[in-house]
């Protein structure tokens, strides 16, 4: 590995096995921009100028821990989502691109001067890019310490104005918390238990599972408690959106159309799975 052309190659060799060529190419992309800070079309102008020693040392660094199905977002620190670049660490869920979806969808209805609430912030990703790009009045809630750590250095970085609440949404006291909004959002825990068997090691080895699994006899717990919330600190025409489990959205509908929402609509994302809900809370 002597120029910048021979990374892809390098990469080919030691993880063409263990990993498909779109996520080798995803790999390479990071690699370019976090130690380049290249774009793809830098990396084929400067496909011939020859690598630094230090440069080639870092590569390899990532690549080996790469092989030990450590996510590439982790290694480097950081992802982008919605436009900002946002830090992370283990103790927060990575980011993914349907849940930009949710953000997108969020932002394409009027927030001028609304009040929100998010519940498990995470990073921060949904509450920051919210606030970034509407004049939404943005609070956000999780349980996790850690978690809201991350996501106030992301605020303080992408200077959000988000307020950050640390609570427990399955205690009963937690309400008294909370104001009234105009809007609740929530990407919850959706995986079941026994999904585990079919995921990936780089998800189930470096994720928070506080933030991703569920009992299978319990599925939807989170969205029961968080739509319980709802009904109570929602304004008369509040909206309720969550990003859901892909075999569960008829029976959040369900339990949605019991509790007095009305006009759900269920969303897919752009894989074709049902992922998104939007609840109107008239009471």
């Amino acid at each position: 590995m002597q120029k910048i052309k021979d990374i892809r190659l390098f990469l080919k060799d030691v993880l063409g096995s263990q990993f498909p060529d779109s996520e080798l190419r995803g790999f390479l992309n990071w690699i370019l921009e976090f130690v380049f800070d290249f774009s793809a079309t830098d990396a084929l102008m400067k496909a011939e100028e020859l690598l630094k020693e230090e440069d080639i040392i870092e590569v390899k660094r990532i690549v080996a821990l790469l092989k030990k199905d450590n996510p590439i977002q982790q290694i480097i620190g950081y992802t982008w989502f919605y436009g900002s670049k946002f830090r992370i660490c283990k103790e927060v869920l990575i980011p993914r691109p349907e849940t930009e979806e949710l953000v997108d969808w969020i932002l394409k209805d009027e927030l001028e001067r609304k009040s929100l609430l998010d519940i498990g912030t995470g990073s921060g990703c949904i509450p920051i890019a919210i606030d970034l790009n509407s004049h939404a009045r943005v609070t956000s809630l999780d349980v996790s310490a850690p978690a809201l750590d991350k996501a106030k250095e992301n605020a303080c970085i992408l200077k959000s104005r988000v307020t950050f609440i640390h609570a427990d949404i399955l205690n009963p006291s937690t309400t008294s918390l909370l104001g009234k909004y105009d809007v609740i959002v929530s990407n919850p825990p959706y995986v079941l238990e026994s999904d585990k068997k079919l995921m990936a090691a780089n998800v189930l080895n470096n994720e928070p599972h506080l933030a991703l699994f569920v009992p299978d006899d319990n599925a939807l717990m989170f969205y029961e408690a968080i739509a319980n919330i709802a009904v109570d600190k929602l304004h008369y025409n509040g909206l309720l959106y969550f990003e859901i489990h892909e075999n569960k959205g008829e029976e959040i509908v369900s339990m949605l159309i019991n509790l007095g929402f009305t006009s759900i609509e269920l969303r897919k994302d752009l894989q074709g799975k049902d992922r998104m809900i939007k609840a109107v809370w008239k009471l």
